[in-house]
């Protein structure tokens, strides 16, 4: 399994809710994951309950079973700035000058090339970090990155800065990103629903991670719905059982089955609900095909209702844990 694993989506698909139940599934067995923020939305703050997430990182839940960790961090391209200017310049207290002058925003601004190249550098120096007796301090890094439409400029951070440094330390440490990046140690997901959008963004997305040189892992079905009605059962109830229908609802204390009785009323809406599902069911069979075209392994996570909490979180991981999330 990649340490990096990277976690993007279109808006509206989950991919917030994906990669912290990701981390939960992957923290298990006294295994130690980070979950990172690179968008400043503080999405993971709100999913697991807590404040809103420093510059730091911070242990933020207990993997199902105990004896699992994971810690979250939500990166500042700003702060990230001036621990490159410090890491590489020394400039200390000239650094925090600089922020004060708004020189720092003003730098991540006009170079959005150099945002990108710090926010996936914090999550590869991660990746990399090793504690005192030379073990991974992480056994995982997830990062809840940008929206499909952006996922590959947003890692393919060596062409971003071409144009502002061809050597020197803003190039290497873009070589360093993108030998981490680039590396059977990655795995780039793609969350989605069983829309034609969704679908059809992830499909081209994929397709420009490829053409990127960029590891694509899985696509991840987000919020799927159970199947209680295909059209054949739609068709039979329909066509030769509207009296049994009514009948069965009669019995169950719904009013008369006979014409113009309650019981008999309701079946034309039940029947209209019915065949709502159905469309919906060949919809979602139509990009399920579409899905198993793309030739890439896939999760499948239930819808869980309105909003999501901490104990959601715990159950979409269990989920991912039973599709052998650690293969």
């Amino acid at each position: 399994m990649s340490r990096l694993q990277v976690v993007s989506g279109k808006g509206g698909t989950g991919k917030t809710t994906v990669a912290a139940a990701l981390a939960l599934a992957l923290a298990r067995e006294g295994k130690r994951t980070l979950v990172v923020e690179v968008e400043g939305r503080q999405g993971l703050a709100q999913l697991f309950g807590a404040e809103a997430l420093p510059y730091e990182e911070r242990k933020i839940a207990v993997a199902p079973g105990g004896s699992g960790e994971v810690f979250a961090l939500a990166i500042d391209a700003e702060r990230a700035l001036l621990d490159y200017l410090q890491m590489f310049y020394k400039l200390g207290s000239a650094g925090r000058a600089l922020k004060k002058l708004g020189a720092i925003d003003f730098a991540t601004t006009i170079a959005p090339g150099l945002r990108d190249v710090l926010l996936t550098g914090k999550a590869c120096e991660a990746v990399r970090r090793k504690d005192k007796a030379g073990r991974f301090v992480y056994d995982h890094v997830i990062m809840d990155a940008p929206p499909t439409g952006r996922i590959t400029r947003f890692l393919n951070v060596n062409d971003e800065v071409a144009g502002l440094a061809r050597f020197g330390p803003i190039h290497n440490q873009a070589q360093a990103v993108m030998k981490v990046l680039k590396s059977p140690e990655t795995a780039v997901h793609l969350v989605t629903l069983l829309e034609e959008m969704p679908v059809q963004e992830t499909a081209d997305g994929i397709a420009e991670l490829r053409e990127a040189g960029l590891p694509v892992g899985r696509v991840v079905v987000n919020m799927v719905r159970p199947h209680h009605l295909d059209e054949d059962t739609l068709r039979t109830a329909a066509e030769d059982h509207r009296a049994g229908v009514a009948q069965a609802l009669s019995r169950a204390g719904l009013g008369g089955a006979r014409r113009g009785g309650l019981a008999e009323r309701l079946v034309d809406p039940l029947l209209a609900q019915a065949a709502e599902h159905a469309g919906r069911v060949e919809l979602e069979r139509a990009q399920r095909t579409v899905l198993a075209g793309l030739n890439l392994p896939t999760y499948e996570l239930p819808l869980l209702g309105a909003g999501m909490d901490l104990a959601g979180l715990y159950e979409l991981a269990k989920e991912l844990r039973k599709q052998s999330v650690a293969e």
